[in-house]
């Protein structure tokens, strides 16, 4: 037996060891870091991405983009990971995250080639992002959330360089109001905002500038009949999420008919079925119904003779924010239905939108709808992804209370103070600081190509400020010239920041970390490799990023 190997995996199983493991996982982390760095900023561009039943996409949000794309490399979708956390911590600085990751891995590459360990790499990022987090706590600026005047300039900034950009000024006045109306002041004082409370509708065939915030709820429907009342001052609201329908058995059934009498008969009890049901409702003092299944033809005849407003197939989503509007319950069976379940406001119809308003009454009543108007459905969609990021980060803003100054001062300003930090590192370590400190220059550089400009020019301007402490020098991407941004209005929020600088370093020490990649197959994490991933012994490259195979120019 001495001399021969010892095969422990399978025939198909693959693998890949050290150096080449570590350049497989930073090629496909930055591939897909670097599909996103053209968005980034004012004059980012936007992807058109097109899903495999012909469903076009066209947008410059990050974290939309790789949802979209049809990634099936594991490393890739880590990345991917690092800009879903961003959504779902901060809202915004998707983009950012993710390439300051790339970037984080590109510096980390050269340092891997220098023969310095991966460990003393990943230790001396993790002190860098400690440091680098608490140097943007200490430059960001304490701001009374009452100041409308910030709030607006925080949700644009969010806005710029998205579909939503044209109409920037009236949508962020929208949203800076939806944002106060859920703004409720917590149990120690502090702001607590719900943005659960906030509804956003979209509307096509008419202009962006036409958009508007209402109290309450938008149920986009029509009167189940033409006989019932459009309005109803007064209103008291039943939501019922079972269907106003002739129960059917649980069992198949058959029924013999011998005569037209017992067919007869058959068709009475139905109908006496759905007169009960509509009586039940009576019964409530409901005159308003919102349904969310279906309800019977008989049924609706019946309801507008007792003049009772009903709406059938609304969605889920809406019975469940018109529940808090309207301050109500949600009715599952009608036979226990009381007054008590009813909500109450008023209902009014726009018969122009073919919609209805719905605004509630009393202290339980609480929600705001922002309803936004686009040409287009592609256009809508984009603006609405726009205004949701723009909502999250002007709720951010009033929870926390800081704010920063944006167009890459943030950026080069801590990677200032962290070279100076370097210097007191001992190890190898310091030469990660370093590196750290150049990643996070990447955000202006990036900004300054997508604006056409020389990212070196802007970048040595950009330091030269700040060493004179001119800590709010940004870059102006419409002028060139380097000035205050947060003056300009550029304002960007503190929490987002620090959140991209913790998944950014979080992703990319985890990408290092791996130095043995084990695949039962082809490196792929979804098919049977067909496609994408690496057929064969083709592990090398990118792998398995199939879906991204012609993206390489992005």
């Amino acid at each position: 037996m001495q001399g021969q190997p010892i095969f422990i995996l399978g025939e198909d199983a693959q693998r890949m060891k050290d150096q080449d493991a570590q350049s497989h996982n930073i090629s496909a982390a930055r591939a897909v870091a670097e599909a996103v760095r053209s968005t980034l900023g004012p004059k980012g561009m936007d992807k058109m991405l097109v899903s495999s039943m012909g469903d076009v996409t066209v947008t410059n949000d990050g974290v939309t983009i790789l949802q979209e794309m049809d990634i099936d490399n594991p490393t890739a979708e880590m990345i991917v990971e690092v800009a879903e956390t961003q959504e779902d911590e901060a809202g915004d600085g998707t983009t950012t995250a993710v390439a300051v990751a790339g970037e984080l891995l590109k510096q980390a590459e050269d340092l891997l080639e220098q023969d310095i360990h991966p460990t003393a790499i990943i230790r001396g990022y993790d002190m860098a992002s400690d440091y680098a987090r608490g140097q943007v706590d200490e430059i960001a600026t304490r701001v009374d959330t009452e100041d409308e005047e910030l709030l607006r300039k925080v949700a644009e900034t969010s806005m710029t360089g998205k579909g939503a950009e044209a109409n920037k000024e009236l949508l962020a006045e929208l949203i800076v109001g939806a944002v106060r109306a859920v703004t409720v002041e917590g149990p120690d004082g502090e702001n607590v905002v719900d943005l659960e409370y906030v509804n956003v509708e979209t509307q096509t065939g008419q202009q962006a500038s036409e958009s508007e915030l209402l109290e309450g709820a938008v149920v986009d429907k029509d009167p189940v009949h033409a006989d019932m009342p459009s309005e109803v001052e007064d209103a008291k609201a039943l939501l019922i999420d079972e269907a106003i329908e002739v129960e059917e058995t649980e069992v198949g059934t058959e029924l013999k008919v011998e005569s037209p009498d017992q067919l007869q008969t058959f068709l009475d009890q139905e109908e006496e079925q759905l007169k009960q049901k509509v009586e039940q409702i009576e019964a409530t003092g409901a005159n308003v119904v919102f349904c969310q299944k279906g309800i019977d033809d008989l049924a609706q005849h019946y309801l507008a003779k007792k003049g009772i407003l009903a709406v059938r197939r609304v969605k889920k989503s809406d019975v469940g924010f018109l529940k808090e509007v309207l301050g109500a319950r949600v009715v599952s069976d009608l036979d226990s239905a009381t007054d008590e379940d009813l909500g109450h406001g008023s209902v009014t119809r726009d018969e122009a939108d073919e919609l209805f308003y719905v605004e509630g009454a009393g202290e339980d009543a609480h929600g705001v709808t922002l309803l936004l108007r686009g040409s287009t459905d592609h256009v809508v969609d984009e603006l609405e992804r726009g205004v949701t990021d723009a909502l999250e980060v002007v709720g951010q803003t009033v929870s926390d209370g800081r704010v920063l100054a944006g167009g890459g001062a943030i950026e080069v300003e801590v990677a200032r103070r962290t070279r100076d930090y370097a210097d007191s590192v001992s190890g190898r370590e310091q030469l990660a600081v370093e590196a750290f400190a150049d990643a996070l220059e990447l955000v202006p550089r990036v900004l300054a190509d997508n604006a056409g400009m020389d990212a070196i020019d802007v970048l040595v301007e950009l330091r030269s400020a700040h060493e004179d402490g001119r800590e709010r020098a940004g870059l102006n991407v419409f002028s060139g010239d380097i000035v205050d941004t947060f003056e300009a209005g550029v304002v960007e929020p503190a929490h987002a920041k620090e959140q991209a600088l913790a998944s950014a370093t979080e992703a990319a020490n985890l990408v290092l970390k791996i130095d043995d990649i084990i695949s039962a197959g082809d490196l792929s994490t979804e098919g049977d490799g067909d496609e994408g991933g690496a057929p064969g012994g083709g592990m090398g490259g990118m792998g398995g990023m199939g879906g991204m195979g012609g993206m390489g120019g992005m």
